[in-house]
């Protein structure tokens, strides 16, 4: 198979939003139980296919090929005793994680020269739940830019190829220069390695200016060097640099340093993600949206664009909490929720608090807005909620306020005071400005 063809054919087993095959070769059975437990917990999504031959292998991968993302594979088989599954896989640039019982150092060379994404030691139920995580880990990194800053051709391409193996995105520069130009062109970039020595600006001012850069502050920054000084290493972390690796380095290192960090960084993105959602709904709270909606506000105000402000309250609620229980109430806000999502998805949703939401909506007309809203009223009060034993029919009252207010906060408010309109006229309706009822 030509390179051009096998790019083809791993560019397609990886497209987003495909289902992802994931084919396991292991001849152990209690391997195998073990696998397929950890992966009905952590690969829901994924096909797994369990073969336990190098025969019975390629037949799956064959008939599988397209849609295969990754490979979990014995090195030892029966029928292949010497590692000719994952030699016949990685042809087809599949990523490969090893399973092994037997490793020495002469193993990990060979293993390292395969191009194998890892290698896993049975050495308990851990090692499996691992294997299994690693699949997961390449999932993610194929939305993991990394921007390689390096000089010399031979180590910038080396390096290139050991990200592709774990599925980064991979962009390269030549030198700092290049580097920092190309990150402030795209804030895509997640992670920088950077070589020391380079012309024009070398990567501990590279590093410097990045950090002084404030939209650079989460950029993880690995330092690179094959400089004998021991003091450079500390050089790059005093001024901001994540970490740090001498060459040559061993690949393992490499790996754990990339992976480590960037689990970091995901860390640190799931925290502020939190923050800012509503722990029963999984909405956007309030402080979102005066975070995000104050943005909007003002470009809509700042470029004469319309902007809309609706406020939803869920009718008659306590009834629900007071006759089903809190844990009923708890279950109905959740389907609304997710109804009000599949209907607003383009725009700010949010759990202001209790049974109420509000909506931001930029870019319709008036009419527009209340013809929308009206919608999901109507789609509510058509809806049944199941909420255990019992099915309760669930009505909501909306205010709008389309009409450009000084700050955002006071737009919500005018849209505040015509839902308590809304609930005044019976409930189960829309109210917008000059007292325009839809219902």
């Amino acid at each position: 198979m030509s390179l051009i063809a096998r790019k083809e054919l791993r560019d397609k087993r990886h497209r987003e939003g495909d289902k992802k095959h994931l084919l396991v070769v292991e001849d152990s059975q209690l391997v195998v139980r073990l696998l397929k437990y950890y992966a009905s917990r952590e690969l829901k999504e994924y096909a797994v296919h369990f073969a336990e031959t190098y025969q019975r292998g390629v037949e799956l991968f064959e008939k599988y090929q397209e849609k295969l993302f990754a490979a979990i594979v014995d090195l030892n088989l029966p029928d292949a005793a010497d590692g000719e599954m994952a030699h016949y896989l990685l042809e087809y640039d599949v990523p490969v994680i090893i399973l092994t019982g037997n490793y020495n150092e002469d193993v990990r060379e060979k293993l390292i020269k395969m191009g194998t994404v890892d290698y896993v030691v049975k050495e308990g139920r851990y090692s499996y739940e691992y294997a299994i995580g690693l699949v997961k880990r390449l999932e993610k990194n194929q939305n993991v830019k990394v921007l390689v800053a390096e000089d010399s051709a031979p180590q910038r391409a080396f390096i290139k190829s050991l990200l592709e193996q774990h599925l980064y995105q991979v962009v390269t520069a030549v030198n700092g220069k290049e580097a920092r130009s190309m990150l402030e062109a795209d804030d895509g970039i997640k992670m920088l390695i950077t070589d020391y020595y380079m012309p024009e600006m070398d990567g501990f001012e590279l590093t410097k200016k990045l950090r002084s850069n404030p939209n650079m502050s989460d950029l993880i920054i690995i330092g690179l060097s094959g400089a004998e000084k021991n003091t450079i290493s500390a050089k790059f972390i005093k001024n901001g640099a994540n970490d740090f690796l001498s060459k040559p380095f061993i690949q393992e290192e490499f790996h754990c340093r990339i992976t480590h960090n960037v689990k970091m960084l995901e860390n640190i993105q799931d925290i502020r993600e939190w923050a800012v959602r509503d722990a029963l709904t999984k909405l956007y709270n309030r402080r979102y949206l005066f975070d995000q909606g104050s943005k909007m506000h003002a470009k809509a105000v700042a470029h004469e664009k319309c902007l809309s402000v609706a406020v939803i309250d869920i009718d008659h609620f306590k009834r629900i909490n007071d006759e089903y229980g809190h844990a009923a109430g708890d279950s109905a806000l959740i389907q609304l929720s997710d109804l009000f999502a599949t209907m607003l998805t383009q725009f700010l949703l949010v759990r202001l608090g209790g049974e109420e939401f509000c909506v931001v909506i930029p870019d319709l007309s008036r009419y527009q807005v209340m013809k929308l809203m009206d919608a999901v009223r109507n789609l509510v009060s058509e809806k049944d909620i199941d909420i255990g034993d019992h099915t309760v029919n669930i009505t909501i009252s909306i205010g709008v306020v389309s009409t450009l207010h000084d700050s955002l906060d006071s737009q919500i408010n005018a849209a505040d005071k015509l839902l308590y309109a809304a609930k005044n006229r019976g409930r189960d309706c829309v109210i917008g400005e000059d007292d325009e009822i839809y219902s």
